[in-house]
């Protein structure tokens, strides 16, 4: 019988479990997608939510998880702001939007702000069990869309000082999905959490179809056979207090990184070194896009944190691989 519980310290640590038991137990299925193994009515968890990167060249995605986590704060279901990070957004398009984008669903669907609602709900209620996000809604499916939320629900809940997150999934992709939506929705629970002034608690992230399409099966071994530290080291704590004029300050940089190439310096000078990081990685990830790896170099010597390092270096390798063509060539 298939295991339907996972749990562990990192999101590496998850992976690898979930992974391992769909070579072994999953069942073959005929998606739309294409063919794929299946484990269902599964729950993972992550003991601690800040090691939410993956560690390995194959899933550790830091760049496109963080573009996609700011796409969110900025509210847009907009094409051609998640196309810069992940350009595979373009197969779920109608027309220039994202019609399952999360940031106009969490911050302003059907005139509600979710994430403010469950705030005030908890401050005014802490033990509330009402605290919850809805992002599939019954209208999804009642019309041909390339793309509807897979992410059903989002509970939130605040017990003994630390706020604990529950994640309902509808489906989910291991290879390509997980990462990022465990990065997006922990990164999330820390700011509600910062914003209640509690400590973060676990994560759980509970999934109907949990599949491998067979055309990441090879990628998927290829991750396996990595290897990793699983006491490597997590993101740094939130700052401490209210975070949303930082969120306000990323916001606006990250705008200003990926359409005019660079932000505005004395406001980042401002931030806390936390907020200020974040900024320097989407500089970094424009700097890999522009081919300068002085920059990159550059950049990695104003980060505050050693735990984004592996992620720099790996582009600094990238770009130094690949060699200039020269003229007449």
């Amino acid at each position: 019988m298939a295991a339907a519980y996972f749990s562990g310290q990192t999101l590496d640590d998850v992976m690898r479990s979930v992974i391992g038991a769909l070579q072994v137990d999953g069942d073959a299925i005929e998606p739309s997608k294409g063919p794929a193994t299946e484990l269902r009515g599964v729950l993972l968890e992550i003991a601690n939510p800040r090691s939410r990167l993956s560690r390995t060249e194959t899933r550790g995605r830091l760049f496109s998880a963080l573009g996609e986590f700011c796409w969110y704060l900025a509210r847009s279901n907009k094409l051609d702001f998640i196309g810069y990070y992940i350009s595979k957004y373009s197969e779920a398009a109608d027309g220039d939007v994202i019609f399952g984008g999360y940031g106009p669903r969490l911050f302003d669907w059907k005139g509600i702000n979710q994430v403010e609602n469950i705030v005030a709900r908890l401050k005014t209620n802490p033990h509330s069990r009402k605290a919850v996000i809805q992002l599939f809604d019954a209208t999804d499916i009642a019309q041909k869309h390339n793309d509807v939320p897979c992410t059903c629900t989002l509970q939130f809940m605040n017990r003994h000082g630390k706020l604990h997150m529950f994640v309902n999934m509808r489906s989910n992709d291991v290879h390509w999905g997980l990462p990022h939506d465990v990065f997006c929705f922990t990164m999330l629970q820390e700011v509600v959490a910062r914003s209640l002034a509690i400590e973060l608690g676990s994560y759980k992230h509970a999934v109907g179809s949990l599949h491998l399409y067979k055309k990441h099966e090879a990628a998927a071994k290829r991750f396996l056979k990595e290897g990793w530290q699983a006491t490597a080291p997590a993101m740094p704590p939130m700052p401490a207090g209210d975070p949303w004029a930082a969120i306000g300050a990323l916001v606006r940089a990250e705008e200003a990184i990926r359409v005019q190439g660079s932000s505005d310096a004395a406001e980042v000078g401002t931030l806390d070194p936390y907020w200020a990081d974040l900024v320097r990685l989407l500089q970094v990830y424009r700097a890999k896009k522009d081919r300068n790896s002085d920059h990159v170099k550059a950049l990695r010597k104003q980060m505050s944190s050693g735990a984004y390092y592996p992620f720099i270096d790996r582009v600094i390798r990238k770009l130094e691989a690949v060699k200039p063509v020269k003229s007449g060539d």
